[in-house]
């Protein structure tokens, strides 16, 4: 699959933008561990154009993290049209546009999800987006607001027809938030509409690689997109590819290497953050690193009362020692 200049490979598995999720320090453990693109957290549009250092900070990412799009969000054609010129001075591979994210706080303010209702309006701001740039524009979405208004396969052509290069879509409406089942039959119809000839991207309870090749073989989108499954999970990448090369299961990686790789990234977030932000975020990350562990959850709690990079990595190190 190729978007723009730059070519993903027969089966690309993709790391999807997650809020509070996806920093830098993720987005590098999992490019280590086989995603073949990342996303940033999404950047609000208002927030760029009026230079709030927050959302300035979103968009920086390091060269390990290539490639790499940075994703952006609002529901005004000019100030997306601005983000989107202020997101291409960081050279990214791509900028992404949101029209896909269900929480209240962004669909109640006509963003994200919210644009599902108004198409004509999704059409005017992509279009003002793919004109404004010269990088590739990708659009992540959802089948539509609602049961009764799955609108994708109209939107997948319109979005189309004005220009961007990609289309992911997440196999839920607005209205199931992260609920029920994700639907991938409007995703496999959207990718097999001959008048479709841009890549698209599935999206929506990947949590293995069987399963990320049933979704492969019986839908034939161009890439997975994996999300929640990834924290504190980044071998799920390479789970992934190696499967769909030849069949392979890799096993569930041992005690020492979830301390190894958990350790990099407390590591980077630090290096990145400070020692006391790197710390409060990553603690999001610990129950997917250590799920495996008999009684890892009263282990996780006293870990959450750690303050220094010395004393997790001393508990953590230990733990391994008493194994």
């Amino acid at each position: 699959m190729v978007i723009g200049k730059t070519d993903l490979g027969e089966f690309p598995v993709i790391l999807a933008p997650l809020e509070d999720i996806t920093d830098s320090a993720f987005r590098n453990i999992c490019v280590r561990h086989g995603a073949d693109l990342v996303y940033t957290e999404f950047v609000s549009s208002e927030a760029l154009v009026r230079s709030a250092v927050k959302s300035t900070t979103k968009m920086m990412f390091d060269e390990a993290e290539r490639p790499l799009g940075i994703q952006i969000f609002g529901n005004g054609v000019e100030a997306m049209r601005n983000a989107a010129l202020l997101a291409e001075e960081q050279n990214p591979e791509l900028i992404d546009i949101n029209f896909g994210c269900p929480v209240r706080k962004v669909a109640m303010k006509g963003a994200g999800a919210a644009l599902l209702k108004d198409i004509p309006l999704m059409v005017a701001i992509t279009r003002e987006v793919v004109n404004a740039v010269k990088l590739p524009v990708t659009v992540k979405t959802r089948l539509g607001w609602d049961e009764n208004s799955k609108v994708i396969a109209d939107v997948a052509e319109r979005l189309q027809d004005v220009g961007i290069q990609a289309l992911t879509i997440h196999g839920r409406t607005r209205a199931q938030m992260y609920s029920g089942e994700a639907d991938w039959t409007l995703i496999g119809e959207v990718k097999n509409n001959a008048r479709i000839r841009i890549p698209v991207i599935g999206n929506g309870d990947i949590d293995s690689a069987p399963k990320a090749a049933e979704m492969f073989n019986r839908y034939g989108v161009d890439a997975i997109m994996v999300g929640r499954a990834a924290i504190g999970n980044p071998w799920i990448f390479n789970s992934i590819k190696t499967f769909m090369r030849n069949g392979e299961i890799i096993p569930p990686p041992d005690l020492g290497e979830r301390i190894a790789v958990s350790l990099a990234h407390l590591r980077l977030a630090v290096e990145k953050k400070g020692e006391y932000k790197g710390i409060i975020e990553m603690r999001k990350q610990y129950a997917g690193y250590f799920k495996a562990l008999p009684g890892f959850k009263k282990i996780r709690l006293e870990m959450l009362t750690r303050r220094s990079f010395n004393e997790i990595e001393d508990m953590l190190l230990n733990l391994n020692l008493q194994q």
